[in-house]
């Protein structure tokens, strides 16, 4: 049996997450820096240590809630793919089926992240589509590999 460190599907599923992970926590950073550019936060303890003279706000400006919703989406979707992956890897399945499942999973959600922050339709529906469809693709794959074996 070969080391899971040289099996193409979860070389494709590690850079993936790795790039997926990366993702999240950069939308994670710029959220911090939105609430930094309108010097608003949500908790009085910040206000009075790490975001000094910042003012606490009960709703958060727009330009902050756009961002904390691209990465609450980007996590919804990011998380059960991630889980579906891992099975996918652990049962066996297609080096090949996993690095396009996988790079298609990944692209789509970086293009939806970028679309999402900046405003862009139909880019940002086109993505989060492409994204789904590779998520149930990789749900028809994992069955097919766990009846197959």
């Amino acid at each position: 049996m070969q080391p899971i460190a040289q099996n193409p599907a979860f070389l494709a599923y590690a850079v993936s997450l790795i790039v997926l992970c990366l993702n999240m926590l950069l939308l994670w950073a710029y959220s911090g820096a939105a609430r930094g550019k309108t010097k608003t936060t949500p908790n009085e303890e910040d206000a009075r240590t790490v975001a000094s003279g910042a003012k606490v706000v009960d709703l958060d400006p727009p330009e902050v809630a756009r961002v904390l919703r691209a990465h609450r989406n980007a996590t919804a979707n990011i998380v059960p793919f991630a889980i579906l992956g891992l099975v996918y890897v652990l049962a066996g399945g297609s080096g090949t089926s996993a690095a396009v499942l996988f790079g298609t999973f990944t692209v789509a959600r970086i293009a939806h992240s970028f679309a999402y922050l900046n405003a862009k339709q139909p880019w940002r529906t086109g993505s989060f589509v492409l994204g789904a469809v590779a998520t149930l693709a990789l749900m028809g794959m994992l069955v097919k590999t766990l009846v197959a074996a």
